[in-house]
């Protein structure tokens, strides 16, 4: 689990080392999704049933059909005890319960069982942050030895290393999320669209695929700060970051991010230059509405229009970048877009070749 990048391989990878640790012929993991009142089988492995599989998209189960795993947990543990693993058996008595069991005979369970040709099975709580998580789930071919109390108390251990692994996941995969968001507006930040950008290019270099850029500057930002404080211009940021994000959605596949300041930008891989611009046009539209601020200026670049090559991304932030600019210095009020006036003599591309005039965009000051 410890080496595990995504919540799916650390939870296979627990399911894989509970299965041969107990003597599993099969073994599950499911999550308890608290809002919608069930249990998601998150893995499957070892020997699977018909219709099962290793990673399913729907397998999941109504709780209130295994209410050992809410009744169990609250009024067991949470008073302070510790939570254990039980046994199922397919056999038509229910097997005897100690102190330690989880209450009543399933029958639910003890029907999968016998369905699924399982003679047994232990199910061990798992329990994240003082809460109830999810289950794991082990079980053995029928005629095969059946679970005992020291099979189902080292399930409980089991379970409670499962617990760690998924929490360092959650931990990790928190981190690269942050790593990769911008804090204010929830959109994703420079670093995103640089990675992303990379793999686009890729993909048109490989398969002409078309990459678009659209940059904007959203315009009044210091106006507003220097008026009426910084929190009235953090609710523009975020304001006009939902709009971008709704634009954004119009392409199937667009990143919306923030890349600094008062810069945004949409990345928009396969989607032609038109549609592009238009949605580039519905953001200007938008933006303008907003009750705050003074619009937005947008430059658009797409290898979809008569730009010369795109060998970077910084080739294309610069062009993309040069029309922002002239959209902020013409005080547009629509994109303006690279290429569109005179192939590779447009004003644009002159403006973003020009060494001096344009700073690169890993070079520009952001503006608060």
């Amino acid at each position: 689990m410890a080496a595990a990048h995504t919540p799916r391989e650390s939870a296979h990878a627990a399911a894989q080392g509970v299965r041969q640790a107990l003597g599993g012929s099969f073994a599950a993991i499911s999550k308890w999704e608290r809002e919608l009142g069930k249990l998601r089988v998150l893995v499957n492995v070892g020997e699977l049933a018909d219709g099962e599989e290793e990673f399913p998209e729907g397998e999941s189960y109504p709780v209130h059909e295994f209410p050992e795993i809410v009744g169990f947990l609250h009024e067991q543990w949470a008073g302070g005890g510790e939570p254990s693993a039980w046994v199922e058996t397919a056999e038509t008595d229910p097997a005897p319960r100690g102190p330690g069991d989880a209450g009543p005979y399933n029958h639910q369970r003890v029907a999968a069982l016998r369905r699924r040709g399982r003679g047994c099975c232990v199910v061990a709580p798992i329990v994240l942050h003082g809460r109830a998580w999810g289950e794991l789930y082990v079980a053995r071919r029928t005629g095969e030895p059946v679970f005992d109390r020291a099979d189902a108390d080292f399930a409980s251990v089991l379970a409670a290393v499962t617990a760690a692994g998924i929490a360092q996941t959650e931990r990790l995969a928190e981190a690269r999320r942050l790593a990769f968001t911008d804090a204010l507006t929830g959109l994703a930040n420079r670093r995103a669209v640089d990675m992303r950008l990379d793999e686009a290019l890729e993909l048109h270099r490989g398969a002409d695929v078309v990459v678009s850029l659209v940059v904007c500057d959203l315009n009044g930002l210091k106006r507003v700060n220097d008026s009426r404080g910084h929190a009235v211009g953090d609710r523009l940021l975020e304001r006009f970051g939902s709009v971008l994000s709704l634009c954004g959605a119009m392409l199937p596949g667009t990143l919306a991010a923030r890349l600094g300041g008062d810069e945004f930008c949409l990345l928009a891989v396969g989607p032609p230059a038109d549609e592009v611009v238009k949605v580039a046009g519905e953001l200007c539209d938008r933006a303008g509405e907003l009750d705050l601020g003074e619009g937005v200026a947008v430059g658009v670049a797409s290898t979809g229009d008569p730009i010369g090559p795109v060998r970077s991304g910084r080739r294309l932030f610069r062009l993309a970048d040069a029309a922002q600019y002239k959209a902020k210095a013409a005080g547009s009020g629509e994109p303006v877009v690279a290429g569109r006036h005179g192939g590779e003599d447009d004003p644009v591309i002159r403006l973003a070749d020009a060494p001096d005039r344009r700073p690169g965009p890993e070079r520009r000051r952001f503006r608060r």
